[in-house]
């Protein structure tokens, strides 16, 4: 029998006798010729299946066989430079698992609705393959990243007695008794406890975000990894910000070759992202879009498109430090020279994607930890905890968060968020 092999490891079987087991993408006939694309969930492989080299009835099969029908064939593999990968296979036999009616994405344009409430079968095209697998890269580059650095994975809750960022966009769970938890938007709080037990520790996982928001950039469930570091100033901060960038882009370029060429991705853009960034103060940003006629409130946050405006000025990510404390959490600590500004860092992304990182210093004083918690009307009694870490050796600490969305957005090229996580959860969206 003919050995089981996967199509990303086809080249390693040229004029051997192998099969293939997976899904019919796409078919054509050319007389005594049918072209078969196959799909095995690790690549696209061109079949060349010629009337003389199987029997009648598998030819004549084929010839009705739908999109989406699941086979399995048995072939030669050859080099083919015209062949998509670089490699076909002639087949000899085909079993038919069982054959799919009336596939409904069909290779004609649909609108995004449409594809949208078929997520679960559009993730099988060949483009949304692709941007997964560069997810899956970025995510272990990540996670190779921290671990070459001397980072502990400390996992986080996912359910929380409190806000990190007000609470105006949690989602409550009503569960417990007598208190309401809250779906959580990051796990910083708690990592600060971590660092403050282990010195370098990374979160990474879902977190949700209940605001009101419908751009290409937000989701309500997304992923984040959240590094923070004992005895860390800001600029330690934006270092290691610089160089997780820096190395999963790299990662990327190294790997993800194939899935960036399918997504006709411009790579020498993505070449120029070396450390160290470009850094701008809050009010060095400020200043450009004043000149570029923005209508921007000098003292306000930057919006969705400051942030595209700011980093389309460099051909490489850009860090914007020291925002005004106001719009800042409150667990920013404030700049001492300078005490209406915080130590902070935004990295945007160039290209005009935006915000891909958001961090900073936070605050060790205990009594102004307890001022900053009163004035953003939080309950002092859910941050008890929070407060131990202040009276019991507290120390300059710092760290940041990044999503993982809006970084695989960025590195493929795409227009929304949305293709970047199998199932996205949006204001308006929840099936399937």
């Amino acid at each position: 029998m003919a050995s089981h092999v996967y199509i990303d490891r086809i080249g390693e079987h040229v004029g051997e006798s192998v099969t293939v087991k997976g899904w019919l993408a796409n078919r054509r006939s050319s007389g005594k010729i049918h072209f078969l694309v196959v799909r095995d969930g690790t690549g696209f492989l061109q079949v060349v299946m010629g009337k003389k080299d199987v029997d009648e009835a598998t030819f004549a099969r084929a010839d009705h066989l739908s999109q989406e029908s699941a086979v399995i064939i048995t072939g030669t593999v050859r080099a083919d430079e015209r062949a998509k990968g670089g490699y076909e296979m002639i087949a000899t036999g085909m079993e038919v698992v069982s054959e799919a009616h009336d596939f409904p994405i069909t290779p004609k344009e649909h609108g995004v609705d449409f594809l949208m409430d078929r997520r679960h079968l559009w993730i099988r095209a060949e483009r949304q393959t692709a941007i997964l697998r560069v997810r899956h890269e970025v995510i272990n580059a990540i996670r190779d990243f921290f671990n070459g650095e001397g980072f502990t994975l400390a996992d986080t809750p996912i359910f929380t007695p409190a806000a990190c960022e007000g609470t105006t966009t949690l989602f409550p769970v009503q569960y417990f008794e007598d208190t309401t938890a809250y779906l959580t938007q990051s796990g910083q709080l708690y990592n600060e406890a971590n660092a403050m037990a282990l010195g370098k520790v990374y979160t990474f996982g879902p977190t949700f975000r209940a605001e009101k928001s419908k751009t290409r950039r937000h989701l309500t469930e997304f992923w984040m990894v959240e590094p923070e570091m004992a005895y860390a100033t800001l600029d330690d901060v934006i270092s290691l910000a610089e160089r997780l960038v820096a190395s999963v882009v790299g990662r990327v370029l190294d790997r993800r070759q194939k899935e960036l060429k399918v997504l006709e991705r411009d790579t020498s853009k993505l070449e120029n992202v070396k450390a160290p960034f470009p850094r701008l103060h809050y009010d060095q940003a400020a200043k450009i879009l004043i000149e570029k006629g923005l209508p921007f409130e000098v003292g306000g946050d930057l919006g969705g498109t400051d942030e595209t405006v700011l980093s389309e000025q460099f051909d490489r990510p850009v860090c914007v430090t020291h925002y005004p404390a106001a719009v800042k959490a409150f667990y920013m600590k404030p700049d001492p020279a300078q005490p209406d500004r915080a130590l902070c860092v935004d990295v945007l992304a160039p290209e005009g994607y935006g915000e891909i990182i958001g961090g900073g210093q936070r605050l060790d004083d205990y009594d102004l930890l307890v001022e900053r918690i009163k004035a953003h009307g939080l309950p002092m009694e859910a941050f008890e905890w929070y407060l131990d870490l202040r009276r019991y050796g507290s120390v300059p600490h710092g760290g940041f968060g990044m999503g993982v969305e809006r970084c695989v957005s960025w590195i493929c090229g795409l227009e929304h968020v949305r293709e970047t996580i199998p199932y996205p959860r949006m204001l308006y969206r929840l099936y399937p």
